[in-house]
């Protein structure tokens, strides 16, 4: 079938996007799905800090790609052999499609596919191979996904139901940012009743880590970014304190504040520099958490005596160590009870077309979450 899918064919072009537009909305040709995939219409699909960091050039994937991962839809037809989903299924994309059979799988770490995790390097869906094609060319897929597209072809491993009456621009935000954020800070770095947090970097990822410390009971949740606009975000949110990165002894200021450093730090911005504030803040014996995904070159240094001397834990957490099936339905429930008020981390609702423009406007930092709703 002919679809209007958003591709990128060169990274690192300049800025403003609005006006090099290194994506162009591309009618091409979307493959029936085959075996064990799911052809679904997506309704809303979200711009994310790993889409942007394929543009730029600082996640290097093989181009052309057809853009997008955090989504929402509604399934239209089903490949042979799927049993879990059938058409008119309301359903939420998950941007690692997990085998169910590898050593992290059979773990319960889906996040750790080793299979979906090669798939996704390679720009193909789980099953191999690509389903979408221009007239010259096969087209990859980003992260099994490409939800900046009216229709996407993936495996069914890429999709979670969902039988919630809530509109869809809510629904996408729980593809990526909800799991990623609340799940860093209730999975990866299972944070205490009265724990002292930090969050450092304040995109959707970190509003929803913020939130997610929130809910957990944390008594002090410390809100740090270069942004003032993001810093006013979070303490209407409910951050407790917010200090600004760009202050040359900002690490002095939270220390001072906290009395020596917080039980957990998280870092959500990808930026060795923000990385190296979370880490010196952490306390002793406290756990210092990454979301982010620096360019492959990009490296951290630390004290290599701290682990020992003062028992801090570094860890890392790719997908907020979710089980989808199990995370986005408790997570959605929250929300719904108010406890998980993530829904305000919706910024901007844009059209396809506009895509280059909300690119910008994520890249300056000047939005939360923004929403391209395709009908």
């Amino acid at each position: 079938m002919k679809i209007q899918s958003a591709i990128l064919r060169s990274s690192g072009v300049q800025h403003p996007y609005a006006e090099s537009k290194p994506i162009q909305i591309e009618t091409v040709e979307l493959d029936s799905p085959q075996a064990g995939e799911v052809l679904v219409k997506i309704k809303a699909a979200s711009l994310c800090h790993s889409d942007l960091s394929v543009i730029n050039g600082s996640r290097p994937r093989p181009l052309p790609m057809a853009l997008g991962h955090e989504a929402s839809g509604v399934v239209e037809q089903v490949g042979e052999g799927v049993t879990n989903f059938s058409p008119g299924d309301k359903v939420i994309c998950v941007f690692v499609p997990s085998c169910g059979h590898c050593i992290p799988c059979s773990e319960g770490r889906p996040a750790l596919c080793e299979p979906g995790a090669e798939a996704n390097g390679a720009g193909t869906l789980l099953g191999g191979g690509v389903r979408i094609h221009s007239e010259t060319e096969d087209i990859g897929h980003h992260v099994g996904v490409s939800a900046f597209s009216e229709y996407v072809v993936v495996s069914e491993n890429s999709l979670v139901k969902v039988d919630e009456d809530l509109p869809f621009e809510k629904l996408a935000l729980f593809g990526c940012a909800v799991i990623t954020g609340v799940g860093a800070v209730v999975n990866t770095a299972n944070i205490k009743l009265g724990s002292t947090v930090a969050v450092v970097g304040l995109g959707g990822i970190g509003l929803s880590a913020l939130l997610g410390a929130i809910a957990s009971g944390a008594r002090e949740v410390i809100a740090i970014d270069i942004n003032e606009n993001k810093l006013k975000q979070a303490k209407e949110l409910g951050a407790t304190a917010v200090f600004n990165s760009r202050d040359t002894d900002v690490v002095d200021q939270v220390k001072a504040y906290t009395n020596g450093g917080v039980d957990f730090a998280f870092e959500t911005a990808g930026v060795v520099a923000a990385m190296d504030v979370a880490y010196a803040i952490t306390k002793r014996g406290g756990t210092t958490t990454t979301t982010g995904l620096p360019h492959p070159e990009h490296k951290f240094a630390f004290p290599y005596v701290s682990l020992t001397a003062e028992e801090k834990t570094l860890k890392g957490s790719y997908i907020g160590s979710c089980v989808p099936k199990r995370d986005i339905p408790r997570f959605i429930h929250m929300m719904k009870q108010g406890r998980l008020p993530v829904d305000k981390l919706l910024s901007n609702i844009i059209s396809l077309e506009e895509i280059n423009e909300g690119f910008d406007l994520l890249a300056k930092g000047d939005s939360s979450r923004i929403i391209i709703k395709m009908d």
